[in-house]
């Protein structure tokens, strides 16, 4: 919604994904993060702490712009071959046109849907890492179904 919290940790942990499997990035050539609105300016902090815990360097977390759809982040939408959302409502939000392009990360990685929550009003940072970790369970599912598609 705000892209500043699952849709940068989901560029860039599934970008990271991608990049590290040849079948993946040999099928995957852009990934991107982008919001049907927003009104910051820069990613959580409480993201920032979980990306660079899981490696990232700080100054390439930080170099997160948060886009969205009357800014850049509209080519993104336009360019997109699937816009990924968290829950159901994220599509009500979405403009028409691009409804098509829509999917469920929880419906893709399993087949069955289970609304991710936004953890941005989450406070605790161990919770807060718990539910960033559900988050990239689902993505590692996704891109175990991407490998076999694409390998078959």
């Amino acid at each position: 919604m705000s892209n500043i919290c699952r849709s940068p940790y989901c560029e860039y942990v599934f970008r990271k994904i991608v990049e590290e499997d040849e079948t993946l990035s040999k099928n995957i050539d852009w990934i991107k993060s982008s919001a049907v609105f927003n009104k910051s300016f820069k990613i959580n902090s409480k993201a920032v702490k979980v990306l660079t815990d899981e490696g990232f360097e700080k100054e390439y977390v930080l170099a997160h712009t948060p886009t969205f759809k009357y800014g850049k982040g509209k080519a993104y939408f336009e360019e997109a071959d699937i816009i990924i959302g968290m829950t159901k409502s994220n599509k009500f939000f979405l403009p028409l046109k691009y409804a098509k392009k829509f999917a469920l990360l929880s419906v893709l990685a399993t087949g069955k849907y289970k609304p991710i929550p936004d953890p941005v009003l989450i406070k605790d940072q161990d919770k807060y890492r718990r539910a960033m970790d559900e988050i990239k369970a689902y993505l590692t599912a996704y891109a175990d179904k991407l490998k076999s598609e694409f390998a078959g």
